[in-house]
Formats: C-alpha cells, structure tokens, sequence
C-alpha cells in the first residue's frame, strides 16, 4: 500500500492526507456517530441534559478528528478543546480540521522526558510507549517506526478546567488517568478505555476517591460521571 512508503512533511504527504480526508473518510458528511461504539452519542446526550452547552473538551489518545472519535459530535455542536498523541500524523490531521482547538503531539507521563515511541505506521491507530504493550500488536517488522518525542505532563498542558476527559492509549490508561490531578480540573465525565478488566477494579475504586462513579460501558470505553454525594 501506497501510505507505506509516504513520508511526513513531503507534498505527497499531505496531498494523501486531504484525499483520505476528503475521499475515503468524507469529513464534510455529518455523521450520527463517529465512535466506535456509539459512545459519543450517549456522550453529547449526557451533556444536554446536564445543561451544558459549548463547551470543552481534552482528549488524550485523540488519534483521529473523525474516525474513531469521541470528540466529533461535540466538535460539531460547538465545543472545543485540546487534542493530544504521540503520533504526528494525527496532530497534522487535527490542524487540518480542527485548527482552533489546541492540537498536542506528545506523550503523556507524570515527568517530562525523553521517551521512545513504537508505532506501526505513520497512519496507524495503534501505537504506544510501551515495549511489552507493543510485542502484542504484532507489527509487521517491515513497517515498525520507533523514534523519540518528549513526554509532557498533563498539568503543564491543560491549565483551565474542562467539561469531559476522553483517554484512549492503548493500555496506559490508568497511568495516565493518576497524573492528572481530577481535584483541579473536575471534568463532568471521564470515558477511559479499559482492556485489561483486571485493572476495572482499582480504576473504579480510584475514580470514587474523586467522587467518580461509573455510569456506562460502551465495548472497551467505560463512562465515569463527577456526582458529589451526601455521607
């Protein structure tokens, strides 16, 4: 396949973006959903009901203005945001279609340092910062990129409070849900992917120090609402 052999910041790099944006994914059609698994409606719902309209947004992992997005429908509607992840191409694309949000190309950790990269290809959703995490997409060989970017920390990057946290890091999850301090900012609901069920457990339990209670599962992506409640 052609994308195999593109590289970043040619010509031919981003005439491919515009066409996979304009002809294969059709951006400009409005779509219902633009999640994998419908979460996003049930996301901009929730927040209509809530009563809160216009607003913000931080999605860590964000891969894809479009496909795959939980931020897309709310984009559409009117909020905005900060997108962040590690891979390049997907900050370019956000900077072709979301231009006014604040579009981040880093990883995420509770220090800031030089960290190694594995990724399929510069097109792939699946990429991450960890090796072990990494031998189990069974990347073909050929195609493997590994390179260095700085990791940031999420509190240097968000410095205002925010309506929803969407985290999608292929397995880091938890990791970086515990640097970001959820006292600060008090989103009004947390979708986090969870692949690991082992772990659903101290997620749960963590998130409810906070005042975070589990509300809706949609496949992998698992919806936290902020409810204070009365002892």
């Amino acid at each position: 396949m052609i994308k195999k052999y593109i590289k970043r910041n040619t010509l031919l790099y981003k005439l491919f973006l515009y066409y996979r944006l304009i002809y294969k994914e059709k951006f400009f059609f409005k779509r219902k959903t633009y999640s994998q698994s419908g979460e996003d409606i049930f996301i901009a719902a929730y927040m209509e009901q809530n009563n809160i309209k216009n607003g913000t947004y931080v999605d860590v992992g964000a891969f894809h203005p479009t496909k795959y997005s939980n931020t897309c429908l709310l984009f559409n509607k009117g909020w905005s945001g900060i997108n962040i992840d590690l891979n390049p191409t997907s900050i370019d694309y956000f900077k072709i279609l979301r231009p006014k949000d604040k579009n981040v190309c880093c990883a995420i950790s509770n220090r800031e340092k030089k960290t190694r990269i594995f990724i399929n290809n510069i097109f792939s959703p699946l990429n991450t910062i960890s090796r072990k995490h990494a031998s189990s997409f069974n990347f073909d060989s050929k195609n493997e990129l590994q390179f260095f970017t700085k990791s940031r920390k999420f509190n240097n990057i968000v410095k205002k409070k925010f309506d929803f946290l969407n985290i999608d890091i292929e397995g880091l999850d938890f990791q970086v849900l515990k640097s970001i301090n959820l006292s600060k900012y008090r989103p009004n609901l947390i979708c986090i992917e969870i692949l690991d069920k082992k772990i659903l457990k101290d997620i749960k339990r963590y998130l409810n120090k906070f005042e975070y209670y589990y509300i809706k599962r949609f496949a992998a992506s698992y919806l936290f609402e902020y409810k204070k409640r009365n002892d």
